[in-house]
């Protein structure tokens, strides 16, 4: 049995959440590998709205096993307020989710130390969401950080208190003002709450659960466009969203890897700072971001809207090995006479097919025009009966990627999904 994957193609926001939710009931796991409380899973069920941060998205479904993996960063603080809302919704927790014992803890000091940093960045800031994700990874890469099964050895208070004074020390020299009395007080009242789920070596059980032959899907957050290593750095996150993450991140070989489904939206979103080639700073930009709700989940901060970025998506899709890909949003582009999509790069005086080490103002895309279909396609379940203008730009999209588009959604909620 391998393990398959589903992570996002673009700077994130495709709509994993959703994606997840429909497929939960074909795995028996959902294991989340990388991120933290930077992302934010939405899902919409029965017109009822729920956005997931730390949280596998398989969470609502009676069968299925949900696993942190030990890519992942975790606040506990935020971690309690997932739970507490879903108890609310009925949701027994802590009987569907595990946590690995090597996911690492983000500390109060760990969002001083964000702040901190973006702040002493002035007009360079990355646009980080302030969760301490950063210097989570930080003290992660470093050596020095805390993790998930120090909570339970007798000298847990000790290595805090070490590791929030080396924090203080480095918080001194930015003389960053603060105060972490009462988040730190709701800190450790959360860490209580993780010592009652299952604390587990997730690399055994995981690995354990490919050889009994049951089925996994690997959930990632953020996008390819955000990765460490290959997004488009130094605006990106502390984590590798791509494929490989999801060996470091559960503890699977990469021969353990099956089908890689990668979501992107029928248009682009970026939150945040960097470059953003098909951005659109007029009406047709104002119009995405209306249309399609484009505000952040987890900060609330409006996206940055532009045309479907075909370099950018074949390049994720080359460094992910997608088997199988998932358009989102397609109903957001109901209303649009002419719909573009970017072909190519003039880069300087050439004109270019790839993405060059540095995506800058220099960059002009080369834009393909598609009639809009001027339908609304929220009455469609077959994908054989959708508009002709919509197969042709799906069709071109497969044709250029080489990769079959297998889902379809037309709306957040969970019903609103085509497969094809």
């Amino acid at each position: 049995m391998k393990i398959d994957v589903l992570l996002g193609l673009q700077w994130g926001d495709e709509g994993k959440g959703k994606i997840v939710d429909v497929l939960t009931r074909r795995y028996n796991v959902v294991a989340r590998f990388q991120g933290g409380p930077n992302a934010g899973h939405s899902l919409e069920i029965n017109n009822i709205k729920h956005v997931l941060h730390q949280i596998p998205s398989g969470i609502f479904h009676k069968q299925s096993i949900n696993i942190i993996g030990n890519g992942v960063v975790i606040d506990p603080v935020i971690f309690k307020e997932e739970i507490d809302a879903l108890t609310e919704l009925g949701v027994n927790s802590v009987e569907k989710l595990s946590i690995s014992k090597k996911t690492h803890l983000i500390l109060p000091t760990h969002k001083i130390l964000d702040a901190a940093y973006e702040q002493s960045k002035g007009k360079t800031k990355i646009g980080s969401t302030l969760k301490g994700i950063g210097p989570t990874y930080t003290d992660k890469a470093s050596r020095t950080g805390l993790r998930v099964g120090d909570i339970l050895s007798k000298n847990f208070l000790e290595k805090y208190n070490k590791l929030v004074e080396k924090h203080k020390q480095i918080l001194n020299q930015y003389n960053f003002k603060y105060d972490i009395t009462e988040y730190e007080k709701k800190w450790f009242e959360a860490i209580e709450l993780i010592k009652s789920f299952k604390i587990i070596d997730s690399e055994i059980v995981i690995n354990n659960y490919l050889n009994q032959g049951k089925k996994i899907l690997a959930e990632g957050a953020q996008g390819t466009m955000l990765d460490l290593e290959f997004g488009s750095y130094p605006f990106v996150t502390s984590s590798n969203t791509i494929c490989a993450g999801a060996c470091t991140g559960l503890g699977v070989a990469p021969s353990k890897i099956g089908e890689v489904f990668g979501i992107f939206k029928a248009y682009c979103t970026r939150v945040g700072a960097g470059p953003f080639p098909t951005e659109l700073f007029d009406k047709t930009g104002k119009e995405l971001q209306d249309l399609g709700n484009e505000f952040g989940a987890t900060t609330g901060r409006p996206r940055r809207c532009g045309w479907l970025d075909l370099v950018a998506l074949k390049y994720s899709i080359m460094l992910n090995g997608v088997t199988q890909l998932i358009m989102t949003k397609g109903d957001v582009l109901n209303s649009f006479e002419t719909i573009k999509v970017a072909v190519g790069y003039k880069y300087g005086n050439e004109k270019i097919d790839y993405l060059p080490f540095e995506i800058d103002d220099n960059i002009e895309p080369i834009y393909k025009e598609f009639k809009g279909w001027k339908k609304d396609l929220s009455n469609f379940s077959d994908a054989n009966d959708l508009p002709d203008e919509l197969k042709d730009y799906i069709k071109f999209i497969e044709e250029e990627t080489n990769v079959p588009i297998r889902i379809i959604s037309i709306g957040p909620d969970r019903n609103q999904t085509i497969f094809k």
